[in-house]
């Protein structure tokens, strides 16, 4: 199998255990090259690839100068959330492949700078939102598309996960999200769930989305977490944070289904994704584990945590082989799936599952959040990044991996 020769931006937590797990792990991946704004980091992704693959890849801290590298085919965004959009638009405008990890865009005009690089490059920028490739996600979306539950109404989901320490010790552990949330009140990171959602909804291919509305709660659990934990930076027990604990994002679709996405990463929890899809015969419900059918025995208390009862018949072809097959690491063997389909998209010169348009629009929720927010929770319209094209699409991934119809 012929290698990609891959760079990596980005050897933070995200980033290294990419490495570990994937990139390190993988025969058709030869990382040539890695990236950090830290040479410590630098080094001890080196010595990883070093380690495990035999190679020595080169190192830089100018990311500019991995893209520009021959040496380099394949592009992959790790890094802080502010780099991924000018990181990836370098990388198509300098005719490489590119792959973003999760995250929000800082303006509506980088969501455009993404798809104008696309439309004048051809190459895609896949964000690698490994929750699409889900074991529940994409088992609900087969009973979705066989009609298990009726026509689409509503869905919900969100990342809830408590993030206190990693957020309050940003400044010592060199991470990026402290920064936001002491500047910024939107929803930062909505594509967990969003993802599947759009998958689900037919987004940008039949569907779009049309508008939102966000609502962010006061902020007041970093300031307690700061008081109670002796190794949290005293200043920031009483620091204005500007992100809300809880943010809510609720979405219009331009053929009338509703999406109620939900931030929760301040607040003593559990973690959760929330992932729930609503329709006119039934119901999932991640937080329940259950499958609700309306007339399938399932009307009483006894259908929570029933969803393994579903799982013979309605598994996803993709997971029923990846379990014969055995489940690799990275977030219970997500990670490992998401960039097979990425990668396999490369190798096959196709449409990736999760296109340019799609990881604009999931970006896109991030900015536009924020806006509303700002401006007394107003509703705001989402642009239509295909300029009229979700209509009449023909252009998608039909592959092994596809996420669509």
């Amino acid at each position: 199998m012929a290698e990609f020769k891959v760079g990596l931006i980005g050897l933070g937590g995200r980033g290294m255990h990419q490495m570990e797990n994937i990139f390190t792990e993988r025969e058709d991946i030869c990382v040539t090259y890695v990236c950090d704004l830290y040479e410590d980091r630098c080094q001890a992704g080196v010595n990883l690839v070093k380690s495990k693959k035999g190679n020595t890849p080169k190192w830089t801290l100018d990311y500019k100068e991995l893209i520009d590298s021959p040496d380099v085919e394949v592009v992959i965004v790790s890094s802080a959330w502010e780099n991924h959009v000018p990181a990836a638009v370098y990388a198509m405008e300098c005719g490489k492949q590119v792959g973003i990890e999760v995250g929000g865009a800082y303006s509506i005009d980088d969501c455009w700078k993404l798809v104008e690089a696309h439309e004048k490059t051809g190459i895609h920028c896949m964000m690698i939102e490994n929750c699409c490739y889900s074991a529940n996600e994409l088992m609900v979306m087969r009973m979705v598309r066989e009609g298990l539950f009726g026509e689409i109404v509503h869905c919900e989901g969100g990342y809830q996960h408590d993030l206190r320490e990693e957020i309050a010790l940003g400044d010592q552990i060199r991470h990026y999200r402290l920064r936001n949330y002491q500047n910024r009140c939107c929803d930062n990171y909505p594509t967990h769930a969003l993802g599947p959602i759009c998958k689900i909804l037919d987004i940008n291919r039949g569907n779009r989305m049309v508008k939102l509305t966000s609502m962010a709660s006061g902020a007041w659990g970093l300031n307690e977490y700061a008081r109670t934990h002796e190794n949290i930076t005293r200043e920031l027990q009483d620091y204005k944070f500007r992100q809300g604990d809880v943010i809510k994002t609720n979405i219009l679709c331009a053929h009338g289904q509703t999406i109620c996405l939900t931030l929760d990463t301040t607040l003593p929890r559990y973690y959760a994704r929330g992932f729930t899809v609503r329709g006119t015969k039934g119901f999932f419900g991640e937080v329940e584990n259950a499958v609700f059918i309306e007339g399938k025995g399932t009307e009483d208390h006894s259908f929570f945590n029933n969803v393994e009862d579903f799982r013979e018949e309605w598994e996803h072809y993709i997971w029923r082989d990846y379990r014969k097959a055995g489940v690799r690491r990275g977030h219970g063997g997500i990670d490992w799936l998401v960039f097979d389909a990425y990668f396999s998209s490369l190798r096959d010169n196709v449409v990736p599952p999760i296109d340019t348009y799609d990881t604009a629009a999931w970006l896109a929720i991030t900015p536009l959040s924020e806006i509303s927010i700002a401006n007394g929770n107003m509703p705001v319209d989402i642009p239509d990044f295909t300029r009229g094209k979700w209509t009449c699409r023909t252009d998608k991934n039909t592959g092994y991996y596809s996420l669509d119809r």
